[in-house]
């Protein structure tokens, strides 16, 4: 049985998009380690659906850059020294890295030296991500040491995960070799998501009432996902959608502004402030709604974002209120999402009442937008991961061992 390391600088049972590679590996024949940050009152060793999950109670008190470079370092020194020493044991035939920071896929430069192959998933564009977070110029000499440590990373490694295409295209024109890279989109994973048996576990009728049109949006409450845009429209043309009420699930430190502002613009029982539910309650929640909304903002680093949300929605049929990023227009057309331009509340507001005066063209759009979702989804990405770690493990499809690993996917 061959060997796989993750290595993640989160919290592993709430990192999906690592649990969904772990989980098709571990049901591949893999046996896989996992080295994360402790949970609160989580476990030091523990093992989970197969895979062993390591952890490092290290925290998540980021606000500074200072203190992301601290906590990046300690995490790193750990994830060395772990791998490092379990190699001899383990005999991991690869390492998958997830960023950030890009610099932790030196964390296996031993594991390399002894055999392991280096993979490289680039979860974020690092460079544009505190460009956003911070407000950094791109002419600082702190995006210029981003951009600097970015190249050395994916150069060091043997292969490389990007989240879209769009991306990819970023990081080639940076100097990324586009032939040891692969695109594996951050697509939900059907089977644990899609709504089937036990959809008992829905929203409760007291909160969303029978008859309403609903539009709902699940996830963090932070500035970046618009949600006071969201508001703000809603609040244009609640009069012309009097059946329509705005559900938001999620926590954050935005709920408290948005409660204010739906109060303020008098539309305080059409918005309604959920708070935090359980994932596993997800699909019965969306099966509530009419249309998905993810009202994010646009700048230089969410032009590139792919949220997992946008494919839960898909998944459940329903029709999306999309923000015009770049990375979402190059995957679905017109046809598929209502578009309305980033941070414009006007143009989300007409897009609200057309969808509202048009149920057919609600269920068209979400019929499109999962034909168009078709190539993504995650059994599709799911293969292509597999494919590439079986190659660099020298594994043929058929489970019988190659003399060696074979060239790059898509090469």
């Amino acid at each position: 049985m061959k060997s796989v390391c993750q290595i993640v600088q989160n919290v592993y049972d709430v990192d999906s998009r690592v649990r969904r590679k772990v989980d098709a590996l571990v049901a591949a024949g893999y046996s896989v380690d996992v080295f994360a940050l402790r949970a609160p009152q989580g476990e030091k060793t523990y093992t989970l659906d197969g895979a062993t999950i390591h952890t490092i109670a290290l925290g998540k008190m980021r606000g500074s850059l200072f203190r992301y470079a601290y906590e990046y370092v300690v995490f790193f020194l750990w994830a060395f020294l772990k791998v490092s020493l379990l190699m001899r044991r383990r005999r991991y035939a690869v390492i998958d890295v997830n960023t950030l920071p890009d610099f932790l896929i030196f964390a296996g430069i031993v594991a390399r030296w002894m055999g392991a192959k280096l993979v490289l998933d680039m979860h974020e564009i690092t460079a544009e991500f505190y460009m956003s977070k911070y407000e950094i110029p791109p002419d600082s000499w702190k995006v210029r040491l981003l951009n600097f440590q970015e190249r050395i990373s994916f150069n060091f490694a043997d292969y490389v995960i990007t989240i879209n295409e769009p991306i990819q295209e970023l990081l080639v024109s940076r100097g990324m070799d586009a032939k040891k890279s692969i695109v594996l989109m951050n697509a939900a994973d059907e089977a644990r998501f899609a709504p089937r048996r036990g959809l008992q576990k829905s929203a409760p009728q007291s909160d969303v009432q029978p008859n309403s049109f609903v539009m709902m949006y699940h996830g963090t409450l932070t500035r970046i996902y618009g949600l006071e845009i969201a508001v703000e429209s809603f609040s244009k043309v609640h009069t012309q959608m009097p059946s329509a009420e705005l559900c938001i699930l999620g926590g954050g430190p935005e709920r408290k502004i948005l409660a204010d502002l739906a109060q303020e613009h008098g539309i305080g029982e059409k918005v309604k402030l959920i708070g935090q539910v359980p994932s596993s309650e997800i699909p019965g929640w969306l099966s509530k709604c009419d249309v998905g909304i993810l009202p994010i903002r646009r700048d230089v680093f969410l032009d590139f974002a792919f949220p997992n949300k946008l494919p839960e929605f898909i998944i459940s049929g329903k029709a999306v209120l999309m923000s015009r990023l770049k990375a979402i227009r190059h995957y679905f057309s017109e046809d598929a999402l209502a578009y309305f331009e980033p941070n414009n509340a006007d143009d989300l507001a007409k897009q609200m009442v057309r969808l509202y005066q048009n149920k057919a063209l609600c269920a068209k759009m979400a019929a499109q937008a999962k034909k168009e979702y078709e190539p993504i989804r995650w059994d599709v990405m799911k293969q292509r991961y597999l494919v590439l770690i079986n190659q660099i493990a020298g594994i043929q499809s058929d489970g019988s061992q190659t003399p060696q690993a074979s060239a790059m996917v898509g090469a």
